[in-house]
């Protein structure tokens, strides 16, 4: 009789272990889940004769951030590594990080200056910096020494 109780123990341990490892790995659906929501909020930013285009993330700067397109900016070249510029309002940082790492084609918003940061090059770890999304094409047309005109707009 132990011997069964034992062996069908043992099957049960090894079914549980099997199907753990299948597909249904909560933490893998979550990130799957999350990929699909940060890719809801397509923006297209003119530059001159220049088209980019960015995705925005799902997260509540990024919501605040659109509300206030169509938005022209006059975005001046700092440390020749981004452009920036003070938007007319300050941005919700609600749930948002203590700082975060860009790096070439990032969005950002600096919430103790409250500007907007889109990235040409990589940049080092920065507190109060939040991430708002990803230039997806036409980075080139951020990459010219000097002030742009960049209109932000839904990408539909």
């Amino acid at each position: 009789m132990m011997k069964i109780i034992s062996y069908l123990l043992l099957m049960l341990i090894c079914t549980q272990l099997y199907a753990s490892n299948g597909n249904d790995n909560p933490t893998e659906k979550n990130n799957i889940n999350n990929v699909s929501k940060m890719d809801s909020i397509k923006v297209k930013i003119t530059i001159g004769q220049k088209t980019a285009t960015a995705i925005l993330y799902d997260n509540p700067t990024s919501r605040d951030f659109v509300t206030s397109f169509p938005l022209t900016l006059e975005m001046e070249d700092y440390n020749r590594t981004e452009k920036i510029n003070q938007l007319p309002k300050k941005l919700t940082s609600k749930d948002a990080p203590s700082g975060f790492d860009p790096s070439v084609g990032d969005i950002t918003y600096y919430e103790p200056w409250g500007n907007i940061a889109l990235f040409y090059k990589d940049f080092g770890y920065s507190n109060g910096l939040i991430s708002l999304g990803k230039i997806t094409s036409g980075l080139e047309a951020f990459k010219v020494s000097g002030t742009i005109i960049a209109k932000f707009e839904l990408d539909k």
